[in-house]
């Protein structure tokens, strides 16, 4: 038996244990059958984590089928289209993955298309075990929209440390620092920065616009209060530039996956990657690596302190063919025993302050660290996944990147930012 299915094997076991002992108490389970379709974009190497929940759900309810309806694609760009015709032409999933914050409710919930989960939180005691400011996020006063599974982070540097001291490279603390090591890991005949679809780009982005401003500049974006055409704005296009030339972007970028670029970082041809904490759910599940061995992480330069969050979650359109069976989704998904069979294999920390992240044969190394930080660090919401930013203002922020790569002028592309800002109504003022 492999290395990999002797671990799988040995987390499935114990998620089954946990489940055993603290199952919740069945939710009306032989009232419910037929089927329901669960709509995300979790394919490839974030596949187990989805069939977990499915597993445990199908334990709970036998007699309804689950209908995975997984549209693949990195940070759910294609999902989010196919969701949208199938939205708008009436034909709604049962329950769908939607980025917790302002990509569900600037969309679905400005257009009246999502029902209010308030019951359910009051029903299931959540709103005593999701944290306030997560509630916060995912609610308007109209109501709470959606489910969260989890917490990501967004700002992690990814990195292997044996390959770095080959190199005689450090971790670079700034992004000063590290276009400083830039051409020392190029005289290596390395990428330093290795960068996947354009997606990955605009992550990026947003990595070193915390870098630059901190948490509160972040912030002010969002409210108002940041001048976006004044210095420090202006650096984080000039600085978002200089780190772009050390990096693949231009070359190979466009073709290649997120999980393909990490790939790279592992095998030795690029030194670094920042992506979402997803990735270390593919280093442990699919490479077989352990943290802090296999492969490093730190958070992004100059983000130490600052923790860039997103969370996954799922809402109930209204009209869902089969809603009693989606509540019976979200009901599992909440549960403390849904995001402890979820998370591991995720890569991600629970949004539940009571689940069990401290058991190191559930949670690794680096989600452990990652938990650590959730509760002392200071959090932001990220743009490109949802938390900061409406869906109209993300849905068109690749073309003020554009710009700037074609351009290489940091005032056009903070004039064509105040412009987005303006047409979607997504930064204050």
């Amino acid at each position: 038996m492999s290395k990999r299915l002797l671990s799988l094997c040995s987390l499935v076991m114990v998620i089954a244990v946990v489940v055993g002992s603290f199952a919740p108490a069945a939710r009306a389970q032989e009232d419910l059958s037929g089927e329901v379709e669960i709509f995300s974009w979790w394919a490839g190497s974030e596949g187990p984590a989805l069939e977990a929940l499915i597993a445990l759900f199908n334990e709970q309810y036998p007699n309804v089928e689950v209908i995975n309806a997984t549209v693949a694609g990195g940070s759910g760009t294609a999902a989010k289209a196919v969701l949208k015709t199938r939205m708008e032409g009436g034909e709604p999933p049962d329950a769908f993955q939607a980025h917790a914050g302002q990509e569900l409710i600037g969309t679905w919930v400005a257009a009246d298309r999502m029902e209010d989960l308030t019951f359910l939180f009051e029903e299931q005691g959540w709103l005593d075990v999701f944290p306030e400011g997560l509630v916060d996020l995912i609610s308007t006063d109209e109501g709470i929209w959606s489910v969260p599974v989890n917490i990501h982070r967004s700002n992690v540097l990814w990195y292997v440390p044996a390959n770095l001291e080959t190199w005689g490279v450090e971790v670079p603390a700034t992004w000063d620092d590290f276009l400083a090591v830039c051409p020392t890991i190029q005289e290596a005949g390395v990428t330093p920065l290795v960068l996947g679809f354009a997606w990955t780009v605009y992550h990026l982005w947003e990595n070193i616009a915390v870098g630059v401003l901190g948490p509160e500049g972040w912030n002010g974006i969002w409210t108002g209060e940041t001048d976006l055409m004044g210095e420090d704005f202006l650096k984080v296009w000039d600085t978002f530039g200089k780190v772009l030339e050390c990096s693949n972007f231009g070359e190979d970028n466009e073709t290649m996956e997120w999980d393909k670029a990490i790939d790279r970082v592992v095998d030795g041809t690029a030194a670094f990657n920042v992506m979402g904490d997803w990735a270390a759910g593919y280093l442990t599940t699919t490479r077989e690596l352990v943290p802090g061995e296999g492969f490093g992480y730190a958070p992004a330069p100059g983000t130490d302190g600052t923790f860039i969050m997103l969370s996954d979650s799922f809402g109930l359109p209204l009209g869902a063919p089969n809603r009693d069976n989606a509540i019976a989704w979200l009901t599992v998904l909440g549960s403390k025993e849904g995001q402890d069979a979820f998370n591991p294999l995720k890569g991600s920390i629970p949004a539940r302050t009571d689940a069990d992240v401290t058991n190191p044969e559930l949670y690794n190394a680096y989600l452990q660290s990652a938990a650590a930080d959730w509760a002392t660090d200071t959090i932001v919401g990220s743009l490109w996944h949802g938390a900061a930013a409406n869906e109209q203002f993300t849905g068109n922020f690749g073309g003020v990147v554009d710009l700037f790569t074609a351009s290489g002028a940091p005032e056009a592309a903070a004039a064509a930012f105040v412009e987005l800002c303006s047409t979607s109504g997504a930064c204050g003022g």
